[in-house]
């Protein structure tokens, strides 16, 4: 969320945020938010104007009473009655314009980054730079599902009957490689010196409107029926929601923390659920990392962030590229965002594994997460990025590791976490 501040004082970059955001539909909200404040400060003017006069008059109210002058005292006691009653309807107002406001803000996109390319939507997300030399071998490799089936390691046929579409059951060592991975992945964050955190796996209305858009949160959020509470996308919700109204002393930024949580999703729009694989479905585990940081340092950790699951992939030895997402691809949120994609042999393409977002102060608005200052208090800045995320990181693993005799091989630095084992291998 903008500052109004801003927004009062620079309505033409505002607009120019929004069309190269290509949201044209949104740019007559600024025009109106820009009325809906001067119409607010004018009642909170009048307001101040009344319980200055109040203020006054009370005093004067005392000073007759201290004379003995009751009658006098009493007629201006009615005034101030009459005043208490003036203030009533201009505070209402106030509020009423106030909410008003807050909710055209809430739909205002947070501004870009300069670097941000521009494009309409993720067809147009440039390149960045390519990590490790992406392989194609002489021989076919199966879908990733088909992989787990030959080695036992999946269920999507009870998943179906049990949860529907967008479910799985994992088995056996497909599942160990799972937690493997995420095992890994929460020692490698600790190692970079990330604080690990298990959040809740809910949050509430308040907590979910602070750290997305409607929009986000109408395609993504199960709710909770009777009860103010939602199931989370990703634990960046909670983890960011952990400081909401808090006031952080400066000696102690950044906070810096890797979290563990399953996510759910309902993944509406053009993508859909797929039926056979599992790269896109309502229901994974994910090891996450969030920053909250001094403002001037954001960009510092943006590419501190996104390089950190680019070496664990490496560590891996699975290919991997980074795109900057364009401007049209940028959730209302995000002032700049890169995707990490992983090399499939299978498709001869990149694809997504993870996503590093700097949010500037707009989460800070929305939750009053402030720093306090030697010369006041002022909003923090939040980044999130994607650690890693089983099962797409399982899809990128198997295709990389995947021997022609149906083997996956385990790379060195994962095998404490798969009880020592250098391979899996197909049953019989």
């Amino acid at each position: 969320m903008l500052d109004i501040k801003f927004v009062r004082e620079n309505p033409d970059l505002v607009k120019e945020n929004i069309k190269k955001k290509f949201q044209d539909n949104k740019l007559e909200l600024v025009d109106e938010v820009i009325e809906l404040d001067k119409k607010h400060r004018e009642f909170q003017l009048e307001g101040d104007n009344l319980r200055m006069e109040r203020n006054s008059l009370s005093k004067e109210i005392g000073n007759l009473m201290r004379e003995g002058k009751k009658d006098e005292a009493e007629n201006i006691k009615a005034k101030v009655n009459e005043i208490n009653s003036k203030l009533d309807n201009v505070e209402k107002e106030t509020d009423e314009y106030s909410n008003k406001i807050k909710e055209i803000m809430m739909r205002i996109p947070n501004m870009i980054h300069e670097s941000v390319p521009i494009g309409k939507d993720d067809t147009e997300n440039v390149e960045i730079q390519k990590f490790g030399e992406p392989i194609v071998p002489d021989y076919e490799i199966p879908y990733h599902t088909d992989i787990m089936e030959k080695l036992s390691g999946i269920d999507l046929d009870s998943a179906r009957r049990v949860a529907g579409n967008g479910f799985y059951y994992l088995v056996g060592d497909i599942a160990r490689l799972h937690s493997a991975v995420i095992s890994y992945a929460r020692d490698f964050m600790i190692n970079k010196g990330f604080t690990y955190c298990v959040p809740p796996f809910m949050i509430r209305s308040d907590v979910v409107t602070g750290v997305m858009s409607f929009e986000e949160m109408d395609a993504m959020m199960y709710k909770i029926e009777g009860e103010d509470l939602y199931l989370i996308g990703t634990s960046e919700h909670s983890m960011i929601g952990k400081f909401k109204g808090q006031i952080l002393p400066k000696s102690e930024l950044p906070y810096t923390m890797t979290s563990y949580s399953p996510c759910f999703r309902k993944e509406k729009g053009a993508h859909g659920i797929e039926e056979r694989g599992v790269y896109r479905i309502h229901q994974f585990e994910k090891q996450e990392m969030i920053v909250v940081c001094e403002p001037e340092d954001s960009y510092k950790w943006y590419d501190k962030m996104w390089s950190y699951t680019v070496e664990l992939f490496r560590s891996l030895d699975i290919p991997v590229r980074t795109l900057e997402c364009c401007s049209g691809d940028l959730a209302d949120l995000k002032a700049k965002s890169c995707d990490v994609e992983a090399w499939s042999p299978r498709q001869k393409k990149y694809f997504e594994v993870g996503s590093c977002s700097n949010l500037t102060d707009a989460q800070a608005r929305r939750l009053g997460i402030r720093i306090k200052g030697e010369k006041g208090n002022y909003f923090a800045h939040t980044l999130n990025n994607t650690v890693v995320a089983p099962p797409r990181m399982l899809i990128a693993f198997l295709e990389n590791n995947y021997n022609e005799d149906g083997s996956i091989n385990i790379p060195e630095i994962l095998r404490p976490y798969m009880g020592g084992i250098d391979k899996i291998v197909p049953k019989k």
